[in-house]
Parts: C-alpha cells; sequence; structure tokens
C-alpha cells in the first residue's frame, strides 16, 4: 500500500516546503484538492458532511492544483501528484486537456487526474457552464481530453462537444492516469468503465471495503477485472499500524493521509510542525516495515 499526503486547506507558501519533505520521507504522491471560489449561500447541500455543511469558509486558502503540481514538481524528482478531484463540470474540455498535458510533461510524468462533476450549481452557472446533463457531459470531457492527450490529429462530435481536427504538441510521453471520484452508484460505474482508479472523500473502513467490493464486481462486468487499477482511500477511522494493515487487506492500493491533522495540529499549523508530523508518520508507516 502506497501513502499520499493531502494538502487541503495548506497555507499556500507551506505547499513548496511539503513536497520536499514529502519525498525525502517517502511519500509517494500529493493529492492536490479543488475549489474555484467561496460562494456566500450555497443552493445545495455539500455531499461529504452528515448536514450538508462546508468545512472551509470565505477565507480559507486554496490554490489551483494544476499550478500547484507544476510549482511541486519543480521542486521534486520522484514524488507525483493528482487532483482529489478536480471537478471537470464548470471547466472547458480542450482547456483542461492543455493544462493537463503541461503539467504532465513539466513534471516527467509524475501525474495523475483525479476526476469528479461537481456539487455547486454556482459553479457551474457561474463558469458559464450548464448544471443539467452534468454526468453526461463529463463523460463527454472525460473521452475529449483522453482523445486529445494521446497525441496527434483528432477530431470529436459528441453531444456536448465538437470539433474538427486539432493537435496539442507535445502530447505526454506516457499515458495520463484518470482517477474518478464519487460514492454514488453511478460515479462507481464511470471510474470502472473508464477509469486507472477511484478515489473516495472521507469514509470509513468498512464503507472503503464494501465499495472496493461493488467496484470489483464492476470492473469484472465491464471487463476490465485484469487492468491495473487504484483504489485511494481517506479512511477516517483507521489510525494505527494494524488499522492500515486491514485498509491494505481490503484491497487499498493508495492510503491519503494529512498527519499534521491526525495529531491534533488543525490545517493552520505552522510548516515546520507539518514536517515534523510528516517525518513521524513515515517512521511508523513507511518505513517501519509492517508491509514486508
Amino acid at each position: 500500500m502506497k501513502y499520499t499526503c493531502a494538502v487541503p486547506m495548506c497555507q499556500i507558501d507551506q505547499l513548496i516546503g511539503i513536497a520536499k519533505t514529502a519525498e525525502e520521507v517517502g511519500f509517494t504522491s500529493i493529492a492536490l484538492p479543488d475549489s474555484i471560489f467561496y460562494m456566500e449561500k450555497q443552493s445545495a447541500d455539500y455531499p461529504y458532511t452528515p448536514d450538508g455543511s462546508r468545512m472551509w469558509d470565505a477565507d480559507t486558502p486554496w490554490v489551483d492544483p494544476l499550478i500547484a503540481a507544476g510549482a511541486m514538481g519543480a521542486v521534486t524528482s520522484t514524488l507525483r501528484f493528482y487532483t482529489n478531484v478536480m471537478k471537470l463540470g464548470s471547466r472547458n474540455p480542450l482547456l483542461l486537456a492543455r493544462q493537463v498535458g503541461s503539467v504532465a510533461n513539466v513534471t516527467g510524468n509524475r501525474f495523475g487526474f483525479g476526476v469528479g462533476i461537481g456539487w455547486a450549481p454556482e459553479e457551474f452557472e457561474w463558469c458559464g457552464q450548464p448544471y443539467a446533463k452534468r454526468g453526461k457531459r463529463v463523460d463527454e470531457m472525460i473521452e475529449v481530453i483522453r482523445l486529445v492527450l494521446g497525441g496527434g490529429m483528432v477530431e470529436y462530435h459528441g453531444e456536448f462537444y465538437d470539433f474538427d481536427k486539432l493537435q496539442m504538441s507535445p502530447a505526454p510521453s506516457a499515458p495520463v492516469p484518470f482517477y474518478v471520484g464519487g460514492h454514488t452508484d453511478v460515479a462507481l460505474k464511470r471510474a470502472a468503465r473508464v477509469g486507472d482508479g477511484w478515489t473516495s472523500a472521507m469514509m470509513t473502513a468498512a464503507e472503503l471495503a464494501e465499495t472496493i467490493g461493488k467496484l470489483t464486481t464492476l470492473l469484472a462486468e465491464f471487463g476490465r477485472d485484469d487492468v491495473p487499477f487504484e483504489f485511494q482511500a481517506v479512511c477516517i477511522d483507521k489510525f494505527d499500524v494494524d488499522g492500515h494493515r486491514e485498509l491494505a487487506d481490503a484491497g487499498v492500493t493508495d492510503n491519503i493521509v494529512m498527519p499534521w491533522v491526525f495529531e491534533g495540529l488543525g490545517f493552520d499549523a505552522p510548516l515546520e510542525k507539518k514536517q515534523d508530523a510528516m517525518k513521524r508518520f513515515a517512521d511508523t508507516f513507511i518505513h517501519s516495515g509492517w508491509q514486508d
């Protein structure tokens, strides 16, 4: 099981230091969150809290995850990065293809594209995209982005996107993996059908095991049970070595963690305290040999 360090709601001036430390102590990846803006009033519930409220406010710091990946990639050499997850529905697929391809190239193929739809109608409408039929539109977006990133002269004629032959160069020298987020049946089917992996929001170990079981069945139904597939997990109730062993046994391949939060330091802890927490976490879980 690999370990990824998540950086939601981190101060922007800490990201470079966190990336350097993550690579030094043995994390495989950095998971980069996505938030475009904070609307004063929300017209829909946030789907990953019991009461539908957001876990952040108007002053919480965010940075575009693709820009962050490029900046953090410039100061590292082996650390990988992936969006966790980028909300596609409010964006344009051709512009995203240009950005994703650029990040893949400048990081030397150390980038994975975690994708979701988005939950807030305001993000769609205020960015000029319709909220209706968002799922079908995102399905087409994934097809378009993958097609363009594959290189060469391509064209696409779908229900929502239509363009004649074009080419973006250079194409990444290796395929960009797509990790599909979401907990609904539709999202799980999308992940099994087109994804190189599935990424969770906050879930218990029991919920993760159940969901991985569903995805394993779906992969077989789509004839993809023999392809490499990542199960990226954010677990909220397993914090010791025995618990991590349970997650690995359940099929988790990538454990997404925030060491400083696990130690009760909070999102706004000083950089040095976060780095110290990352080192302690690595000693306990990454270098302890429990997976040998």
